[in-house]
Order: structure tokens, then sequence, then C-alpha cells
């Protein structure tokens, strides 16, 4: 298995060492506030600039967590997961399946990933715009043929 072609999710294992700040990410889902439409998993919303998280590199916002020291995750509140998170201690060992990659390239950049973003909507804008402008001007040559009439 060569791993680093497939772009399906994977679920890794490990630990987590608490920061003076708690773990450094936030969690949105649970049964009562799904993020995923028919999955009421808990997944990473945020990861905190030089939190415990970002410092450690594993985690990334998108991916599911499956379960915290060997208690899964699944069917429960949004509250329910928060509590088990502030309760973990010290040592957090996580469960979780990685966000697939979408995209060919260096995704550590977050820079890069946000002009990307903004090319591709300032690219579409131009298309949108441009598909108006050119059937404007098909209506426009239809419905005005040539220009001033003349006594021809």
């Amino acid at each position: 298995m060569n791993g680093s072609a497939h772009s399906a999710p994977s679920d890794v294992e490990f630990t987590l060492k608490r920061g003076p700040a708690g773990l450094g990410f936030n969690i949105v889902g649970g049964v009562d506030q799904q993020y995923m439409m028919n999955d009421s998993g808990i997944y990473v919303a945020k990861i905190k600039e030089n939190g415990a998280a970002a410092l450690d590199g594993r985690l990334q916002e998108g991916d599911k967590i499956l379960a915290i020291n060997g208690r899964k995750l699944d069917n429960l509140s949004h509250g329910a997961a928060v509590e088990l998170f502030r309760s973990a201690g010290e040592d957090v060992h996580l469960c979780i399946q990685q966000r697939p990659v979408l995209q060919n390239g260096p995704t550590s950049s977050r820079a890069d990933g946000e002009s990307s973003s903004a090319l591709g909507t300032w690219t579409l804008f131009a298309v949108v715009t441009l598909a108006v402008m050119t059937a404007s001007f098909i209506a426009y040559k239809r419905f005005h043929p040539r220009g001033p009439r003349g006594p021809f």
C-alpha cells in the first residue's frame, strides 16, 4: 500500500499533550448540531494558532474525531463531546479520520489556499460577466441588425 497517492480518508491515532491554553482547537458537530449532512460526528473546526494542536501539526481543520482516550464519539451531543475533551486529562489519545486531500500540491500554506480560493471566485465572476456581455451583444445585434436605418 503506497498510502500517499490515495485521497480517501484514513484513520490515525496519536497522543496530544495539553498545553497552557488547552488542546488548541475548536470542534463542531454532534447529534444535536450536525456539521455534515446525515453525519452526527465531531469535526475539528479551527486549529488555534500556536496552540497545542498547531504546534504538534498532526491534527488538521476538517478532520473527524472518532474517539478520545478510547471513548468513541458516536451519537454524542455537542455539549457531551466538549465535556469529554475538557475532562480528558493532560495526555489526550485521539483517533481521527483525516479529511481527504482534494487538491494537488502543498496544503500547509493557508495563504496559498485562501488566495487560490479567491482567484477561483474572481475567475468564476469574470466568466459569468463575459457570458452575460456576450448574450447581451447577441441580443442587441438580433434586434438592431444594421446600425442606423437609411432610405435603402
